[in-house]
């Protein structure tokens, strides 16, 4: 690229961007020109790693139950949960819960009006941080997600790996070049849709781009090529088996603690294997076999796959009566099937009971 050209690409850029969004606001969105940032922060936290289709429905779900921070703050962790059931990357969901009862706690329920008190919330990085600081109060941060990333690296024919410190140094610094200060709100929400909806990941709209005449990517036919990454995903397997026992009309159940996936969600009693056993090797498997010793198998059920970003779980349950209530289930709960309902679980497992017309609802 001729570097003279840089200063007119860059303003050229802006312009077009602002004058797009005048005429393609997508105000479908319940959050678009929401100014209230707690409002705000819920959105941009219930759409990280979340289609914006789905995550619509959540946000209008958790501004009914929760209008304001306090009522956040103060409800119940079980009820926030269950109302995040079926959104997955549940760590977001506690960072919620810890960050709305820190504002309620140090700042009186107001939520903060700096880009670094928003910063300090649990949960939220530079890109969040700069999204309500930006949306909320105009102040000139620049927002750099996957979005952002794909348009600049196109328009500007960047061939530096977006997941690299070189690149994520680069394309920050690019980003805050282009934000025109007094209009940073409109011109960040503008970039952010103009990625979604025109310059796509896959078939990209360069017919209707209103910057194809200075864009590189579409001059060198580099679209399917640009943006780079440097690393590869790479995802492991899991095989989880879940033991469904029945006693009478109950179901025992947990609370996953560990540092791990669906932690604070509810679970079966579990059996977790590095391969896939077949059903005469989990009948003889010893933490299912002692559940055998007082009762019987009444089935297995289908095999079911959720896949996260890094791993492939790999479900299946195993559906057990009881005839005797073994000693090793003191540190379960007995739960009766109607109340199953009152607590969060994975979509693995809430995916199944609706299978089996447990109402969850």
């Amino acid at each position: 690229m001729n570097n003279s050209l840089l200063p007119k690409m860059k303003a050229y850029f802006t312009r077009k961007l602002l004058d797009w969004n005048a005429r393609n606001n997508r105000r479908e969105m319940p959050w678009k020109g929401e100014k209230d940032p707690y409002k705000i922060w819920l959105s941009e936290i219930i759409l990280q790693q979340t289609r914006v289709e789905q995550g619509r429905d959540y946000y209008l779900k958790f501004i009914q139950q929760f209008p304001r921070v306090a009522d956040l703050a103060n409800a119940p962790e079980e009820k926030v949960f269950k109302l995040w059931e079926g959104l997955g990357y549940y760590s977001r969901c506690r960072n919620l819960i810890a960050s709305a009862r820190m504002i309620h706690a140090d700042h009186n329920d107001v939520f903060p009006a700096t880009y670094e008190e928003i910063l300090a919330l649990k949960g939220v990085g530079t890109y969040t941080a700069a999204a309500i600081a930006s949306f909320a109060y105009n102040q000139p941060y620049a927002v750099v997600d996957g979005n952002v990333l794909r348009v600049l690296s196109r328009y500007f024919g960047i061939e530096t790996p977006i997941d690299s410190a070189k690149g994520k140094a680069l394309y920050t610094g690019l980003a805050g070049e282009l934000l025109p200060a007094k209009q940073a709100g409109a011109y960040n929400q503008a970039l952010m849709d103009f990625g979604a909806t025109v310059c796509k990941p896959q078939g990209p709209l360069c017919d209707a781009c209103p910057l194809k005449t200075r864009c590189i990517a579409y001059s060198q036919k580099k679209t399917g090529v640009l943006p780079i990454k440097e690393k590869k995903l790479l995802r492991k397997s899991r095989w989880f088996y879940y033991s469904v026992l029945r006693y009478k009309n109950q179901v025992f159940i947990r609370q996953r603690t560990d540092k791990d996936i669906w932690q604070s969600l509810h679970e079966f009693p579990l059996v977790e294997t590095a391969e896939k056993l077949t059903e005469q090797q989990l009948i003889r498997h010893p933490g299912i076999k002692i559940y055998l010793e007082k009762g019987e198998i009444t089935g297995f059920s289908k095999p079911y796959v959720q896949q996260l970003t890094h791993q492939t779980i790999h479900g299946q349950f195993i559906e057990i009566r009881l005839h005797s209530r073994p000693d090793t289930l003191k540190i379960f709960t007995a739960v009766d099937l109607p109340y199953l309902g009152e607590f969060a679980f994975p979509k693995l497992i809430t995916t199944y009971l609706k299978e089996k017309n447990v109402n969850l609802s």
